[in-house]
């Protein structure tokens, strides 16, 4: 039952993906051009999705967004899974103050809400800065500040790894820490750092997606899930449209679909 599922949740996820790599092949409109004479369109012939309130076409800026959310969130969670894993490895065997001080640092990390924090980062750089710039940076902070909790998880693991008989008896030959990295622990820690990887992407998602809504995520025209959700704000563009309302649905089958291929625990283990 779960392999159906998790088959089926790939197969969504690379059409969903194919779909908005080939956005330029799918639909001919940009995703910033604007049909002034159609704001707040219905579906037609030649706006499958209909139109937004500035008459820009709604297909064409779903794909355009499902690019940039869809694929920049797995690099922000490599990102900030790789950046785990070498603290965690390091601070793990290294032990002694090395562990104390990386551990107080994502303690700190932790205390403090991370959209809170990414608001406040982000709000210290100017709001007109250039869409590709915005992309950049909103998905470096992604990365660089979502670590934390994964950190704390590899570290535990690294900890246990530290007493195991094969480690101690590595280090009683002599072996060097590179070779106890790569022969040792990293093929131990290696369905952790998956799992934690594909925590983090929905997770990413989510985040931008609010970080958006609120203006200081992606910015205009570049379209992203989140900024697109802003236009949900108007409901009475609902009633004669309810096509808006296939980003939102869009967002939703893809977290799940990610939800669906997490490991298991006895896959973990």
């Amino acid at each position: 039952m779960r392999k159906g599922a998790q088959i089926a949740a790939i197969a969504i996820l690379c059409g969903v993906a194919v779909l908005a790599l080939c956005a330029g092949w799918v639909t001919p409109h940009s995703y910033s051009f604007q049909f002034r004479e159609l704001p707040n369109s219905a579906p037609s012939a030649n706006h499958l999705l209909g139109t937004d309130a500035l008459g820009r076409d709604l297909l064409s800026r779903t794909l355009y967004g499902t690019r940039v959310s869809l694929f920049l969130a797995p690099l922000a969670a490599l990102i900030s899974t790789l950046i785990a894993g070498i603290l965690g490895i390091l601070s793990g065997l290294l032990g002694g103050w090395w562990e104390r001080i990386i551990l107080s640092i994502a303690d700190l990390s932790m205390a403090l809400p991370l959209l809170f924090v990414l608001i406040a980062l982000r709000a210290m750089l100017p709001l007109d800065v250039a869409p590709v710039v915005s992309v950049g940076v909103t998905f470096l902070l992604l990365g660089l500040l979502g670590c934390p909790s994964s950190l704390r998880v590899l570290l535990a693991a690294v900890r246990d790894i530290r007493e195991s008989d094969y480690l101690l008896l590595a280090r009683s030959q002599g072996a060097p820490l590179r070779r106890i990295i790569f022969r040792h622990v990293f093929p131990n820690l290696r369905p952790i750092l998956l799992a934690q990887f594909w925590i983090s992407v929905p997770f990413f998602v989510l985040t931008e997606s609010t970080l958006s809504m609120l203006g200081l995520g992606v910015a205009e025209p570049m379209p992203s899930w989140g900024n697109l959700l802003r236009g949900l704000e108007d409901v009475s563009s609902l009633h004669a449209n309810p096509w808006k309302l296939a980003p939102l649905v869009l967002l939703i089958v893809v977290l799940i679909c990610f939800q669906l291929l997490l490991p298991s625990q006895e896959e973990s283990t």
